[in-house]
Protein backbone atom coordinates (compact mmCIF):
# COMPACT_ATOMS: atom_id res chain seq x y z
CA UNK A 1 0.00 0.00 0.00
CA UNK A 2 1.22 3.86 -0.99
CA UNK A 3 1.17 6.16 1.74
CA UNK A 4 0.96 9.62 0.41
CA UNK A 5 2.97 11.92 2.33
CA UNK A 6 2.02 15.83 2.62
CA UNK A 7 4.85 18.21 1.82
CA UNK A 8 6.89 19.48 4.26
CA UNK A 9 4.12 23.13 4.37
CA UNK A 10 1.24 20.49 4.93
CA UNK A 11 3.29 18.61 7.90
CA UNK A 12 4.12 22.06 9.24
CA UNK A 13 0.58 22.97 8.84
CA UNK A 14 -1.39 19.93 10.37
CA UNK A 15 2.15 20.33 13.19
CA UNK A 16 0.72 24.11 14.26
CA UNK A 17 -2.97 22.91 13.85
CA UNK A 18 -3.03 20.00 16.31
CA UNK A 19 -0.74 22.59 18.34
CA UNK A 20 -3.72 24.59 18.66
CA UNK A 21 -5.80 22.33 20.77
CA UNK A 22 -3.00 22.08 24.08
CA UNK A 23 -2.86 25.61 23.62
CA UNK A 24 -6.16 26.09 23.83
CA UNK A 25 -6.75 24.30 26.69
CA UNK A 26 -3.65 25.68 28.70
CA UNK A 27 -4.78 28.82 28.23
CA UNK A 28 -8.80 28.05 29.55
CA UNK A 29 -7.21 26.69 32.41
CA UNK A 30 -4.48 29.01 33.04
CA UNK A 31 -5.53 32.43 32.42
CA UNK A 32 -9.24 32.76 32.45
CA UNK A 33 -11.54 34.85 30.52
CA UNK A 34 -10.18 37.44 28.09
CA UNK A 35 -11.67 40.51 26.72
CA UNK A 36 -12.28 39.93 22.84
CA UNK A 37 -14.10 43.77 22.23
CA UNK A 38 -17.40 45.42 22.35
CA UNK A 39 -17.58 44.89 25.89
CA UNK A 40 -17.53 41.21 25.56
CA UNK A 41 -15.40 38.33 27.45
CA UNK A 42 -14.59 34.90 26.78
CA UNK A 43 -12.07 31.96 27.96
CA UNK A 44 -8.64 32.48 26.89
CA UNK A 45 -8.98 29.29 24.33
CA UNK A 46 -11.19 31.61 22.45
CA UNK A 47 -8.27 32.59 19.80
CA UNK A 48 -6.59 29.61 19.83
CA UNK A 49 -9.56 28.12 19.05
CA UNK A 50 -10.79 30.67 16.48
CA UNK A 51 -7.10 29.76 14.42
CA UNK A 52 -7.36 26.52 15.10
CA UNK A 53 -11.07 26.49 12.44
CA UNK A 54 -8.65 28.61 10.13
CA UNK A 55 -5.55 26.13 10.48
CA UNK A 56 -8.04 23.17 9.65
CA UNK A 57 -9.21 24.67 6.04
CA UNK A 58 -5.10 25.34 5.25
CA UNK A 59 -4.07 22.13 6.33
CA UNK A 60 -6.87 20.77 4.37
CA UNK A 61 -5.04 22.04 1.30
CA UNK A 62 -2.15 21.55 2.29
CA UNK A 63 -2.66 17.89 3.67
CA UNK A 64 -5.42 16.73 1.92
CA UNK A 65 -8.79 15.20 2.99
CA UNK A 66 -6.96 11.72 4.76
CA UNK A 67 -4.80 13.89 6.55
CA UNK A 68 -7.36 16.86 7.86
CA UNK A 69 -9.29 13.60 8.94
CA UNK A 70 -6.83 12.24 11.26
CA UNK A 71 -5.75 15.18 12.20
CA UNK A 72 -9.16 15.95 13.75
CA UNK A 73 -9.50 12.41 15.43
CA UNK A 74 -5.79 12.87 16.75
CA UNK A 75 -6.85 16.79 17.95
CA UNK A 76 -9.84 14.89 19.63
CA UNK A 77 -7.47 12.43 22.02
CA UNK A 78 -4.76 15.31 22.04
CA UNK A 79 -7.82 17.73 23.76
CA UNK A 80 -8.97 15.52 25.74
CA UNK A 81 -5.99 14.34 27.57
CA UNK A 82 -4.31 17.73 27.64
CA UNK A 83 -7.16 19.52 29.46
CA UNK A 84 -7.93 20.02 32.74
CA UNK A 85 -10.08 17.39 33.77
CA UNK A 86 -13.25 19.27 34.43
CA UNK A 87 -12.06 20.81 30.96
CA UNK A 88 -11.35 17.72 28.93
CA UNK A 89 -15.00 15.83 27.93
CA UNK A 90 -16.24 19.29 26.83
CA UNK A 91 -12.96 20.61 24.62
CA UNK A 92 -13.08 17.04 23.30
CA UNK A 93 -16.32 17.24 21.98
CA UNK A 94 -16.77 20.01 21.20
CA UNK A 95 -13.18 19.94 19.04
CA UNK A 96 -14.53 16.66 17.25
CA UNK A 97 -18.10 18.19 16.63
CA UNK A 98 -17.38 21.59 15.41
CA UNK A 99 -14.34 20.34 13.32
CA UNK A 100 -16.24 18.03 11.63
CA UNK A 101 -19.03 20.31 11.39
CA UNK A 102 -16.79 22.87 9.69
CA UNK A 103 -15.40 19.60 7.16
CA UNK A 104 -18.70 19.31 5.97
CA UNK A 105 -19.30 22.73 5.02
CA UNK A 106 -15.45 23.73 3.55
CA UNK A 107 -15.92 20.07 1.33
CA UNK A 108 -18.56 21.45 -0.82
CA UNK A 109 -17.38 24.82 -1.19
CA UNK A 110 -14.24 24.67 -2.01
CA UNK A 111 -14.77 25.16 -5.66
CA UNK A 112 -16.14 28.33 -5.14
CA UNK A 113 -12.75 29.62 -3.58
CA UNK A 114 -11.03 29.01 -0.26
CA UNK A 115 -12.18 32.45 1.15
CA UNK A 116 -15.60 31.73 0.45
CA UNK A 117 -15.43 28.30 1.68
CA UNK A 118 -13.22 29.08 5.17
CA UNK A 119 -15.70 32.05 5.40
CA UNK A 120 -18.89 29.89 5.76
CA UNK A 121 -17.23 26.93 7.42
CA UNK A 122 -15.59 28.89 9.83
CA UNK A 123 -18.93 30.59 10.74
CA UNK A 124 -20.55 26.90 11.15
CA UNK A 125 -17.72 25.43 13.29
CA UNK A 126 -17.22 28.21 15.24
CA UNK A 127 -20.84 28.88 16.45
CA UNK A 128 -20.74 24.83 16.89
CA UNK A 129 -17.80 24.82 19.36
CA UNK A 130 -18.73 27.75 21.08
CA UNK A 131 -22.39 26.35 21.83
CA UNK A 132 -21.01 22.75 23.19
CA UNK A 133 -18.14 23.55 24.83
CA UNK A 134 -20.10 26.48 26.82
CA UNK A 135 -22.87 24.42 27.77
CA UNK A 136 -20.69 21.17 28.65
CA UNK A 137 -17.85 23.57 30.58
CA UNK A 138 -19.61 26.00 32.03
CA UNK A 139 -23.28 24.99 32.04
CA UNK A 140 -24.36 28.40 30.53
CA UNK A 141 -23.55 30.45 27.44
CA UNK A 142 -22.84 33.75 29.96
CA UNK A 143 -19.68 33.96 27.32
CA UNK A 144 -21.46 32.59 23.85
CA UNK A 145 -21.39 36.22 22.52
CA UNK A 146 -17.58 36.67 23.17
CA UNK A 147 -16.85 33.33 22.14
CA UNK A 148 -18.23 33.67 18.51
CA UNK A 149 -16.66 37.22 18.52
CA UNK A 150 -13.56 36.11 19.11
CA UNK A 151 -13.30 32.97 16.79
CA UNK A 152 -14.53 35.51 14.49
CA UNK A 153 -11.81 38.01 14.80
CA UNK A 154 -9.44 35.17 13.52
CA UNK A 155 -11.61 34.16 10.90
CA UNK A 156 -11.81 37.37 9.58
CA UNK A 157 -8.10 38.23 10.38
CA UNK A 158 -7.06 35.44 8.43
CA UNK A 159 -9.27 35.85 5.80
CA UNK A 160 -7.90 39.27 4.70
CA UNK A 161 -4.08 38.57 5.24
CA UNK A 162 -4.65 35.53 2.75
CA UNK A 163 -6.71 37.87 0.60
CA UNK A 164 -4.01 40.39 0.67
CA UNK A 165 -1.44 37.49 0.31
CA UNK A 166 -3.38 36.34 -3.27
CA UNK A 167 -3.66 39.72 -4.33
CA UNK A 168 0.11 40.07 -4.11
CA UNK A 169 0.65 37.31 -5.78
CA UNK A 170 -1.56 37.51 -8.71
CA UNK A 171 0.07 41.09 -8.82
CA UNK A 172 3.31 39.76 -9.16
CA UNK A 173 2.42 37.61 -11.55
CA UNK A 174 1.27 40.44 -13.78
CA UNK A 175 -2.76 38.89 -13.09
CA UNK A 176 -3.73 42.07 -11.84
CA UNK A 177 -2.59 45.73 -12.22
CA UNK A 178 -0.71 47.49 -9.02
CA UNK A 179 -2.64 48.85 -6.41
Amino acid sequence: MIVDVPAPAGIATLVAYIATIPAANLAVTHIGALPVGFGYEAPAGVYMVGLALVLRDLAREAAGRRAILAAIALGTVVSYFLADPALAFASAAAFAIAETMDFAVYEPLRTRGLLVAMLASNAVGLVADSLIFLRMAFGSFDFLQGQILGKAWMTLGAVAVLAFLRRRKLTAAGALPPA
